[in-house]
């Protein structure tokens, strides 16, 4: 009989995986490691970084790569594929609150995680006002918006 692992806490994951070579998210549990990318992704993420980070120059809000992590519901931990915030942060941070917009570029290993559990954890992120799905292998995105009234996504 094999022994039953105790589940991690958000603190003992992120001490954890300071000492890790490869990145990894958290779903609450145990870390789980982040796939790589490929260059089609590299291109979006690319895209993606000179549309939107230039418009968000004049204001107080920014835009990151899939470099940093972010908190969302449930103390979760992921690497987005990019994302915006405007809350402020430490330049020091490698943890960063509050996402405003969340990108995911999703291939055929990926989607499963991304439709479905990154989606309910992101759709109950109190900060989160958009969150985007950008197909890789075709020309498509998915944007779930939160209500003005409500501040929730709808799916």
């Amino acid at each position: 009989m094999l022994p039953v692992r105790k589940p991690m806490t958000l603190a003992q994951f992120l001490a954890w995986e300071e000492r890790q070579e490869l990145r990894f998210e958290f779903d609450g549990v145990r870390p789980i490691e982040r796939l790589s990318g490929t260059v089609a992704h590299a291109h979006i993420q690319t895209n993606l970084a000179v549309a939107i980070g230039g418009r968000l120059r004049a204001s107080s809000c920014h835009f990151y790569g899939s470099n940093l992590k972010i908190q969302v519901a449930r103390d979760h931990i992921r690497y987005p594929d990019a994302f915006v915030t405007c809350a402020p942060g430490k330049n020091d941070s490698t943890v960063v609150s509050e996402p405003v917009i969340i990108f995911e570029i999703i291939s055929p290993d990926t989607t499963r995680v991304d439709r479905y559990a990154k989606a309910l954890e992101y759709q109950a992120t109190p900060s989160v006002r958009r969150y985007v799905i950008v197909e890789q292998d075709s020309i498509n995105a998915t944007v779930y918006c939160a209500p003005a009234m409500h501040g929730r996504m709808k799916f």
